[in-house]
């Protein structure tokens, strides 16, 4: 339920408008700013789109696999750079003299083995020493030959004749086993005179790669800008594959400039800002009541949000596949609260939006608008779980047939059909079950009533309508009668039938709190308005109505169940007391707020239903007799004064409407009122 203000306020302008460019922004922020190759193809398969043709020039890249073939071949003759480190040499040659006047003349029998190892150790680093690490990756790329820098000169040595730390050990070991016997030589510690002096020089070796490679090809052809590339049907052959693929890589290098990101937000800000402004004036236009509703407006626009947001997530992240996302949830929600038509639009535009993420982007609009619109008709009021169960099972059978039905008409064989899609389908359907606690959620969080809590609200074991029901019998009674006549009626307009009979069981509970004022209850002629003035008795009257106001608070009824306690008597009169006050007092005017309900006037459909259901129930129970024209009579007298009086200025319903609720009202009165025959007594 929502009022209507006519007065215009630049703060709730700027919060509108704060909440356009809020969600523009989040929803860009998230959309993924790289320019994807916007279509699927598999080798082998039909082209599922439209004829495709070259916008650019661009290279048909060769496949990885020759490309590193090829690479590898022209990079078999590469020879790394080492650079010649002297001091190495300088260093474990004064440590080995060191250790020899220490402790090495006591191990060695003569100076000949000194001068041996001398001679050796300058043989070793002269050829050089490799550390493990880089001879590893040597043997890796299996590089035959290395080029070491000596004096900034280079030359070529073959990977052989270079020494490993272990290699070169055993080589001191073993140079001559005749003269210098192994056994002296191990106990010298000659790994401690042993050290790569080989350093890899990155930035040479960088270089020279670079140099090879620079005359390599990437290409094995060009694709000019016109030509076609393929048509809707035609087989994605092994050539035609290698071009979609070197196409897709070069938009994605084109988008990679500041410049092209640039203009692919500004095209994004501007799709999304669009979108949402058309959306924003079709509320404006069509839904003014929601435009002005922050609540209403608040839900929509964070539902949009919301799955742009979702959507965006995923393709950016590959997780699972959109199809899992219950899309329409979205319209359950929003028909629930709110009604069909903007339900339908809200999610048309975030479908639309959300498609700019996706690779396919057609067929993903075709399968979630005709999920929308199914879940639209199959669920136009949730009153019960079951109900949720049957629109999933609908929607996941409206995917699971539109998908069949679009990859039969693109695949042409059964055999190829894709199986994935139908599981992402099951679990959709799953994921909407919990519309129903998120239902409840978004009612306390932006004040709506939905449905279920009406239902919940009109069950007469409800504590407060029990209450209702044992201390004023009469005034539950009334409120039954009025909640049918105001059912039907509102049925037959086209208003919310399950808000007007919940509002009417509630109307009246005020007259718990003085039930032997009011004529229902009274019992045994007992009346106390007898001995009361007539403005007092007025006041107790009127007090009903804010005494229901004020159980309603203390029982957390929603405030569109307070809307029809305060306006079922809108600002009128409680004419008994009014009229007898007057009769009493000729040529006096009273004071008329002492005999006036506090209001207001109904301001929507069923608050005006309502009124007219209260006004020609109670007072169809004075009747004389109950014909066809004394309650057609009754009816359009009781009306046609609230319409006279200006009860329904403010508030949506038209003549027509009006003409139709007296036809429901007349017959049904006709029906609950009927003349019934008497029974015969058995003769004797």
């Amino acid at each position: 339920m929502f009022k209507t203000k006519g007065k215009f306020s630049y703060r709730d302008l700027v919060y509108k408008a704060l909440l356009f460019l809020g969600t523009v922004a989040v929803v860009v922020y998230f959309l993924p700013r790289d320019s994807k190759f916007n279509y699927q193809f598999s080798l082998n398969k039909p082209w599922k789109y439209g004829q495709l043709m070259a916008t650019f020039d661009f290279p048909i890249y060769k496949d990885e696999a020759v490309v590193k073939h090829e690479q590898d071949s022209i990079l078999s003759t590469f020879q790394p750079y080492f650079q010649l480190n002297k001091e190495v040499e300088k260093e474990a040659v004064a440590r080995l003299r060191a250790d020899y006047q220490s402790h090495l003349r006591n191990i060695m029998p003569s100076s000949d083995y000194m001068r041996y190892l001398e001679r050796r150790l300058a043989e070793v680093y002269e050829a050089g020493i490799l550390s493990p690490d880089d001879l590893h990756r040597l043997q890796a790329d299996s590089t035959a030959a290395v080029m070491l820098i000596d004096d900034k000169l280079a030359r070529s040595y073959p990977l052989v004749q270079l020494y490993s730390a272990k290699k070169a050990y055993t080589y001191l070991l073993t140079g001559d086993t005749v003269r210098f016997l192994p056994r002296i030589l191990r106990d010298c510690s000659l790994n401690n005179y042993l050290a790569p002096n080989l350093v890899y020089d990155a930035a040479r070796s960088e270089a020279m790669r670079k140099e090879l490679l620079t005359n390599y090809s990437w290409a094995s052809g060009i694709v000019l800008s016109g030509q076609k590339i393929i048509d809707r049907g035609e087989i994605v052959d092994e050539q035609t594959y290698h071009i979609l693929q070197s196409l897709s890589r070069e938009s994605a290098k084109r988008s990679e400039t500041i410049g092209q990101r640039h203009l692919i937000l500004l095209g994004q800000v501007l799709f999304v800002g669009i979108f949402m402004l058309c959306f924003m004036l079709y509320l404006e236009l069509f839904r003014k009541e929601y435009y002005q509703h922050k609540g209403s407006l608040s839900l929509l626009f964070l539902l949009i949000m919301f799955y742009c947001v979702v959507t965006s997530l995923m393709v950016e992240h590959r997780v699972l596949s959109v199809y899992v996302i219950p899309y329409a949830m979205l319209p359950i929600i929003i028909r629930v609260f709110l009604d069909s038509r903007t339900a339908f639009l809200t999610q048309a535009v975030t479908i639309l939006m959300c498609s700019i993420c996706l690779r396919a982007p057609y067929e993903f609009i075709l399968l979630q608008l005709a999920a929308g619109l199914v879940a639209i008709y199959s669920l136009r009021e949730l009153s019960q779980r079951s109900q949720l169960f049957r629109s999933g099972f609908l929607i996941v059978l409206t995917y699971a047939a539109l998908n069949f039905a679009y990859e039969l008409i693109i695949e042409n064989d059964l055999s190829k059909l894709s199986g994935s899609m139908y599981v992402y389908f099951i679990i959709n359907g799953l994921l909407l079950l919990f519309a129903y606690p998120l239902l409840f959620l978004l009612e306390k969080i932006f004040g709506f009533t939905s449905n279920v809590t009406l239902v919940e609200l009109s069950n007469i074991n409800n504590p407060l309508l029990r209450r209702l029901s044992e201390s004023v019998p009469g005034t539950f009674q009334h409120s039954m009668q009025v909640a049918n006549l105001a059912a039907e009626a509102a049925i037959r307009i086209g208003a919310k039938s399950q808000l007007v009979r919940t509002g009417a069981l509630y109307h009246d509970i005020g007259k718990m709190e003085h039930p032997v004022f009011f004529t229902e209850n009274q019992s045994g002629g007992v009346n106390p308005h007898k001995n009361l003035p007539y403005e007092q008795s007025a006041q107790i009257i009127i007090s009903h109505v804010t005494d229901g106001l004020k159980l309603a608070e203390k029982n957390n009824l929603p405030a569109v169940i307070k809307d029809f306690i305060a306006t079922h008597h809108g600002r009128g009169k409680v004419k008994y007391f009014y009229i007898s006050w007057k009769n009493a007092h000729p040529g006096e005017e009273p004071d008329e707020a002492l005999f006036t309900y506090p209001g207001p006037n109904p301001f929507t459909r069923e608050t005006a239903i309502l009124m007219m259901a209260d006004a020609v129930e109670a007072t169809s129970r004075s009747l004389a007799e109950y014909t066809e024209e004394s309650i057609n009579q009754l009816v359009d007298k009781i009306i046609d004064a609230q319409v006279e009086e200006g009860f329904f200025k403010e508030c949506p319903i038209t003549f027509r409407d009006i003409a139709t609720v007296k036809g429901v009202f007349k017959e049904k009165l006709k029906t609950i009122y009927h003349t019934r025959i008497s029974y015969p007594t058995l003769n004797e």
